[in-house]
């Protein structure tokens, strides 16, 4: 997004002579400009997260799932040391069911699943199917939705989809909804203030758009690389008018001004001399744009958020991306290390009963909700 001739596209003059529309102008002049500095700036910074998140943070994430599987097999194996105290095998075992659930949530790893249904007393599969249904008739009782009873339906991943298919269809009908009450509405007899002031949008929007339309049938009639003769202008030309097609087509008004400003079309005091009623419609255009601008950054950070697996409570910001990332990388580096150093302590039931210890040390009141690797 070119920023390099918004300055120019001002009205100039002190502020307290100026009328209401060429405040209004400046001042959403002003909100565009700060708008595309901030995508810009969000775009670097994410294109630098993403880079360096695939050349560091990536392996790192693969390799602490390697390890943790290799953790669940050394469990595993520590339970058949002798010598082993029965609350000692407990803890183990309570530590190597809550890193198998943790793994199993995220891969269907046949191995781990033996491994969990072996030390649980119970079948993993059939534990998920009991959770499905117990979310399926949560959710069929909160948002009044049929989710089906067929026996596909026994994980959680086919349940969500099931639940947004549900959801997406109870939006389409309000919606559906919502615009038959308003075709009635329409077919209603409307008073005369009503009529007039639909007349009075209807006049403006058509306004709005004779705007558009008349700088760029002035750009497109100077520029049209059908009349060129010389090859080299003639292809000028053509890329100038893709510009123009393409801001045309989005309504970006703004484009169009600067393609103007940048070729000399007008000057840098033309704002200044337009009409309150000109301005009043290039407002109108400046406010869609800010508002499609602010939509534009929402999406940047949903999609920034979804690619990389970011909670929506978790405050992103592009200033702070990247040190945010460098702090993610040495937690996920000393997290490694020390999964490393607690498998070799898993090797003989001596270190196994120290490292015991350590563990309990860390977690006095023995909650084993998460692993203290």
């Amino acid at each position: 997004m070119s920023t390099s001739h918004l300055a120019t596209l001002r009205v100039t003059g002190p502020d307290q002579g100026l009328s209401k529309e060429q405040k209004t102008f400046n001042s959403r002049m002003q909100q565009i400009e700060k708008l595309r500095a901030r995508f810009a700036t969000w775009d670097q910074a994410a294109a630098d997260y993403s880079r360096q998140y695939t050349a560091e943070l990536a392996p790192l994430l693969t390799r602490a799932t390697e390890l943790e599987i290799k953790l669940v097999h050394g469990l595993d194996n520590a339970l058949e040391h002798k010598g082993l105290t029965k609350s000692e095998r407990q803890m183990l075992q309570d530590l190597l069911l809550d890193l198998a659930g943790t793994l199993l949530a995220d891969c269907d790893d046949p191995a781990i699943k033996e491994i969990y249904n072996k030390h649980s007393g119970a079948d993993y599969d059939s534990e998920e199917a009991e959770l499905a249904l117990g979310m399926k008739n949560v959710l069929e009782s909160m948002f009044d939705v049929d989710l089906g009873d067929d026996a596909g339906l026994d994980s959680k991943e086919e349940l969500a989809r099931r639940a947004q298919a549900a959801f997406a269809q109870q939006a389409q009908q309000r919606e559906e909804q919502q615009q038959a009450q308003e075709e009635r509405r329409a077919r209603r007899k409307k008073s005369a203030k009503q009529q007039e002031k639909e007349a009075q949008a209807t006049a403006e929007a058509k306004a709005v758009d004779l705007s558009i339309r008349e700088i760029y049938r002035k750009l497109a009639s100077a520029l049209h690389p059908d009349r060129e003769q010389d090859p080299q202008e003639r292809e000028r030309k053509t890329a100038l008018m893709q510009r123009i097609n393409q801001a045309y087509d989005k309504r970006d008004l703004l484009q169009l001004l600067e393609l103007q400003l940048e070729l000399e079309h007008i000057d840098r005091d033309h704002i200044s001399r337009l009409s309150s009623d000109r301005l009043r419609h290039y407002n109108a255009v400046l406010k869609e744009q800010i508002d499609e601008l602010k939509h534009e950054l929402m999406r940047a950070e949903y999609e920034f958020r979804a690619r990389f697996g970011i909670a929506p409570f978790v405050p992103v910001k592009p200033n702070t991306l990247l040190r945010d990332l460098a702090v993610e990388i040495r937690e996920m580096q000393y997290n490694n290390r020390n999964m490393e150093r607690d498998l070799l302590a898993l090797s003989d039931v001596k270190s196994a009963k120290a490292w015991l210890k350590e563990v309990q040390r860390r977690r006095p009141n023995d909650d084993f909700d998460f692993l203290p690797f």
